[in-house]
């Protein structure tokens, strides 16, 4: 099989698939229209976010058998069209799953200790112990909305902490928790939870959940953790939520203003409210980098080829 790679992984990926015997090009250089010229010679297809896998794209793409997403989010693919097509859809969340339970846990401890703030102090000569009093993750409890790869990993991270762990998975079946972790609806967690972590895909369903009124509807003011996708988060609604103190601190690894198809965020193009979290110290902001370490980008190639190499065969 012919399989193209358009963005940069590790090496990993290319060797496996290889030594299954299929020949592949990788060309990082392609945007979409030269893309769809070559898109025909190919039975499969490896991507990140730069390109937008839309249905004329697949219209054209007339040999393809599957697309692999070097990954978890798959909000570039036209996921359901493809697959009317017969063309499967594959990413790898198993790949960075522990990265990201442990970047949301990373985040949650600065937020909690001030450890941004106090650092920045520090290196201006400021000295400010009363003011940067932290918080204890101990006896509170943490919500965990979408408990996948990502979901469940950042409870296992947390269980060491001796806090009370509940989450809400609206499409999995009871019973997908651990013993540590209670399943509770989302009026249950929003009535208990102190602290709130997002681990859910961007959908049609899940763009702007976390709005005014769904914040409105927590019974305590709480801390929030986003390290899914940016627009999962109204970000005028963040910044009201946190004058009036619904929510207390926000640790942000993704923004609903980044760019996913360039990588980037042009700081100089970007609304008020997020100008408001660059000057406050009540918010904690990372590039999406949650699933991003070392370790990470070889598992997520691992991951990937081997999923690619099983759906080729079959």
């Amino acid at each position: 099989m012919r399989i193209l790679v358009t963005d940069s992984t590790h090496p990993i990926l290319h060797d496996l698939l290889r030594q299954a015997g299929h020949e592949i090009t990788v060309d990082t250089t392609l945007n979409y229209d030269t893309l769809l010229s070559v898109i025909p010679q190919y039975d499969a297809l490896v991507v990140r976010s730069k390109i937008i896998i839309d249905r004329p794209f697949l219209d054209r793409a007339r040999h393809l058998r599957c697309i692999g997403r070097v990954g978890a989010g798959m909000e570039t693919i036209d996921v359901d069209y493809a697959e009317s097509l017969g063309v499967r859809c594959l990413n790898s969340p198993e790949g960075n799953r522990d990265a990201v339970g442990e970047h949301a846990l990373g985040i949650l401890l600065a937020l909690f200790n001030n450890i941004a703030r106090a650092d920045a102090e520090v290196r201006q000569g400021l000295w400010q112990r009363e003011a940067n009093r932290g918080l204890e993750l101990k006896g509170r409890t943490v919500g965990i909305i979408g408990f996948g790869n990502m979901g469940s990993a950042f409870a296992k991270r947390l269980q060491g902490f001796e806090c009370n762990i509940i989450a809400y998975d609206k499409y999995k079946p009871a019973g997908y928790a651990p013993a540590y972790v209670q399943e509770v609806s989302l009026h249950e967690l929003q009535q208990r939870a102190q602290v709130l972590s997002l681990h859910v895909p961007l959908t049609p369903e899940t763009h702007h959940m976390v709005d005014y009124p769904f914040i409105q509807r927590f019974r305590h003011s709480f801390h929030l953790i986003n390290t899914s996708r940016g627009a999962v988060v109204d970000t005028p609604s963040l910044i009201h939520a946190l004058d009036e103190g619904l929510i207390l601190g926000a640790a942000l690894d993704v923004i609903e203003y980044e760019d996913m198809t360039r990588d980037g965020l042009n700081i100089n193009h970007l609304p008020d409210a997020f100008h408001y979290l660059l000057h406050s110290p009540r918010a904690v902001l990372t590039p999406h980098v949650a699933g991003w370490t070392v370790e990470s980008k070889e598992k997520l190639a691992q991951v990937l080829a081997q999923k690619i190499i099983a759906t080729l065969k079959a």
